[in-house]
């Protein structure tokens, strides 16, 4: 059946924030019979548009992934970015939708980048906006690379630098190097064959068998290979207090694209938020009372207007 991208306007409301007011549309997005809800926001039109694509697991438009993760840093996000006059778009990615659940047994990485060009697509038609800035968060970030097309300024934050058996393998080893050479064998065998026969019993969650053709079509990507095919301006933003994603990630990204800007946000973790006490950053993946990131906004925000 040909992908076709239906929207249906929900409804449209003027909210006040701060000194600015904001127009919110809710809106849904489909692809094929996936749908995509979503928020766009904005304080006046002729502005450019930023739209934000997901890391991974179950994530909502506003950054949370029920019902553990609440830090709701996409809305945070959402609410200061609108601020300073940028329009902002994000969605609920497909795995956070009940509607989709019965979609999802086969989902492959490559449904995530298909999401994102819908998206972009939609909004090309969109003559509101005068131009369009994709932002990946952690998965997100190669996502948003494969989507780059037809869009105007990429920006990754928490993007690992490389595929992701090299970056699993690696956390994994950190936690247990015995377990850090089984996850490389696991790796190479489903690379190979396309499944694994015995899976090590520690290693189950990860290596899970509805996993394999994800795992299998998310690991054919190089990041650091993706990024050197993007013509558009980038920016790499790496938070210090990231305990996901670390410095050596965005030093080479920015490597293999040295003409992208390079920015580490001081205390910034992987939720973007401002973290002073080191207690503090995995409580903050919990609860929306911890403070966006100021430095994140204000990079940002610089870089699109320059």
């Amino acid at each position: 059946m040909k992908t076709k991208l239906l929207l249906f306007l929900l409804f449209v409301c003027c909210y006040s924030f701060g000194q600015k007011a904001i127009t919110s549309e809710e809106l849904v997005l489909q692809n094929d019979s996936i749908i995509l809800p979503g928020t766009l926001s904005y304080t006046k039109t002729g502005t450019p548009l930023i739209i934000w694509i997901h890391g991974s697991g179950n994530v909502d438009r506003n950054g949370n992934q029920l019902p553990v993760i609440k830090a709701n840093y996409i809305q945070q996000f959402r609410e200061a970015i609108n601020q300073e006059d940028l329009a902002f778009f994000s969605y609920d990615k497909r795995t956070a939708s009940k509607e989709n659940m019965r979609f999802l047994s086969a989902v492959l990485f490559t449904d995530f980048v298909n999401d994102a060009k819908k998206v972009v697509q939609h909004f090309k038609k969109d003559p509101r906006f005068t131009k369009i800035i994709l932002i990946g968060h952690s998965q997100g970030s190669l996502v948003a690379m494969l989507a780059s097309e037809n869009t105007d300024g990429f920006i990754s934050i928490a993007g690992p630098g490389e595929s992701i058996d090299q970056t699993m393998i690696k956390q994994i080893s950190k936690q247990n190097a015995n377990l850090g050479t089984y996850a490389a064998k696991h790796f190479k065998e489903l690379k190979e064959t396309g499944t694994i026969k015995t899976v090590n019993p520690f290693l189950m969650t990860v290596f899970a068998k509805q996993n394999f053709a994800f795992l299998n079509s998310w690991a054919v990507f190089n990041p650091s290979e993706e990024i050197k095919k993007i013509k558009i301006p980038t920016l790499i933003l790496q938070g210090t207090k990231d305990l996901q994603v670390v410095a050596e990630d965005a030093q080479q990204l920015h490597n293999s694209k040295s003409n992208a800007s390079l920015v580490y946000v001081e205390n910034m973790n992987h939720v973007l938020k401002e973290i002073t006490e080191d207690a503090d950053n995995l409580k903050s993946y919990y609860s929306a009372a911890y403070p966006l990131s100021k430095e994140l906004i204000e990079t940002i925000v610089a870089f699109i207007k320059k």
